[in-house]
């Protein structure tokens, strides 16, 4: 691991790194994720209204978000019982979202629906943002700017623009880490149980700021090989801030069920668990040469990006991070066509291309850009027209 990864956990950040600042370096990288995804969503208006459905439905009142939304509007408590069995409770929700719904659509005209959409409009504006300053920090202000572009271009980017707790998620997250890169330890815990209260996957930012607390603590031991905790209170107050909304909300479902188990029960009950990986193994055995082979291939390509980023030094919580969130995402079972879905918050694979982008020239810089945005705006419609949900 190079001095970029070793050190960058412990730096202390630049006086000018003041947020009207950091800001305005980043509206370039703004205007840039925010033009990407009103792209995406006019295509998706002008393919809904070609096919009979409304754009505003699908993002903001089907699938997980009419979930949501109950949540919102009545609390927990509402189950649907399968004709094979099984249960769906909405306690697989985690509740932050849902919170906001109500608080916004309390506050103002909106429904808990239309809130929901607007939340995670926003929360994906300061999302980007923070990939902006991630990316500046390592590869410059052009690489930045690429990262937060790059982002709003992915296939599944339409995810963004949805009342899911994906964009809500990922700004936490990556608040979160950059804090840890950049030595605010109890912001980033205080991100990191906002995000815990967001999706399960808030694990990985715990993650993130427990594994870089321990290797900090280790490479800064006193000469006789002991820690030295007084040097870090800060440090350990965030490392024990982290894990407070997963945690709490975890316990909480157990505590309401009678069994400390009781939200992997749950979510069995969605067919959701880990397994490994054996699920997808099968799956992907099961769909065929041709389209197995291509599913394989995408995975090989995550992983690689994973493996291409290590090497190159990226920082360890960024690391943790993104491996954490792509190994929940593939060693969980459930409904396969959610994992590009589940995959979405992991922005440090995409580090290595921003910052390859970045020394292109910036006439084919923004042309390929531009040509991922379209094609991320079509499949978005051609998804969200499907008839699963993403």
């Amino acid at each position: 691991m190079n001095d970029l990864a070793t050190t960058a956990a412990v730096r202390r950040p630049a006086p000018g790194r003041r947020a009207p600042a950091a800001l305005r370096r980043a509206a370039p990288a703004l205007l840039a994720f925010a033009a990407i995804r009103v792209l995406g969503v006019l295509v998706l208006a002008a393919w809904s209204a070609a096919h009979g459905k409304d754009w505003h439905t699908l993002l903001a009142a089907r699938w997980d978000s009419l979930w949501y939304t109950r949540v919102a509007e009545q609390g927990y408590g509402y189950s649907v019982q399968l004709a094979n069995g099984d249960v769906h409770s909405n306690l697989a929700f985690f509740p932050l979202l849902p919170w906001l719904e109500r608080a916004l659509s309390a506050l103002s005209p909106l429904s808990a629906a239309d809130a929901g959409m607007v939340v995670s409009w926003l929360a994906s504006l300061a999302a980007a943002w923070a990939l902006y300053l991630a990316g500046e920090r390592l590869h410059g202000p052009r690489a930045g700017v690429a990262l937060a572009a790059l982002w709003a271009a992915l296939p599944v980017g339409i995810v963004q623009s949805m009342a899911y707790s994906e964009s809500l998620f990922t700004a936490l997250a990556a608040w979160g880490v950059y804090g840890v890169l950049t030595g605010r330890w109890v912001c980033a815990g205080v991100l990191a149980s906002l995000a815990g209260l967001t999706r399960p996957v808030g694990a990985a930012v715990v993650a993130a700021v427990w594994i870089t607390a321990a290797v900090t603590l280790w490479r800064d031991r006193a000469p006789d090989g002991g820690p030295r905790p007084a040097r870090h209170r800060r440090m350990l107050l965030g490392v024990l801030l982290a894990p407070l909304g997963w945690c709490g909300y975890f316990l909480w479902v157990g505590a309401r069920e009678g069994s400390l188990t009781a939200y992997l029960d749950i979510q069995g009950g969605w067919g959701n668990g880990f397994d490994g990986g054996a699920a997808f193994a099968s799956f992907l055995w099961d769909l065929g040469f041709p389209a197995g082979l291509g599913l394989l291939a995408g995975v090989a390509l995550v992983v690689w990006l994973y493996v291409l980023g290590a090497r190159r030094g990226q920082p360890l919580p960024l690391l943790v991070y993104s491996g954490a969130v792509l190994l929940l995402a593939l060693t969980a079972k459930g409904y396969f066509g959610s994992k590009p879905r589940l995959m979405l918050p992991a922005f440090p694979l995409l580090l290595p291309l921003a910052a390859g982008l970045a020394r292109w020239r910036p006439a084919w810089a923004w042309t390929v850009t531009g040509l991922a945005a379209a094609g991320s705006a079509v499949y978005g419609a051609v998804w969200l027209n499907g008839s699963g949900p993403p």
